[in-house]
């Protein structure tokens, strides 16, 4: 049933390219969705492990967080945990900065594709923009870099009367 495609240990190489590609990108977003689905429909097929909790060394907003740390093959990767792993897995304290991930050679459109194959995804459709901001016709002129005659008294109070400002004088 699984193809040399499908092996493990290539989808696992390719999850470590597009996890490695993603850290750098300018918009890691198509990247990260597509590291998650993987993750998870391993998981349910029970070809991946979650092993337990990490702290991230990335807090948000000066706010310590946890990751979910999950083997696929020889490889560790860190998802978003569920309220539910925070009940059922072990926290494991500090992420350990000794262990590196096996370096696979792979390009990134070779990592995606085999991503792909195995999420049954196709690439036209995985690499449209999704969600793109549209940005609005209509110009708003800036008043940066403008001279304002007014003091920031009456800029604050400009119905009442004040002395003319100094360079006025």
């Amino acid at each position: 049933m699984t193809t040399q495609q499908d092996s493990l240990e290539s989808i696992a190489q390719a999850l470590f390219i597009v996890n490695r590609h993603a850290k750098t990108a300018l918009e890691p977003k198509q990247l990260y969705h597509l590291k998650k689905h993987t993750i998870t429909k391993l998981l349910k097929e029970n070809r991946a492990t979650k092993v337990g909790l990490h702290f991230s060394d990335h807090p948000k907003f000066s706010h310590q967080h946890s990751t979910l740390l999950v083997k696929v093959s020889d490889y560790y990767f860190h998802i978003p945990p569920t309220k539910e792993d925070f009940k059922t897995m072990k926290h494991l304290g500090n992420v350990d900065k000794n262990y590196r991930n096996p370096k696979p050679q792979m390009s990134l459109s070779h990592a995606k594709k085999v991503l792909s194959n195995y999420l049954n995804w196709s690439l036209s459709e995985m690499n449209k923009p999704r969600n793109k901001r549209t940005h609005s016709t209509y110009f708003t002129p800036s008043s940066l870099g403008q001279r304002i005659d007014r003091s920031p008294y009456q800029r604050r109070y400009p119905n009442r009367k004040s002395k003319p400002l100094k360079r006025d004088r």
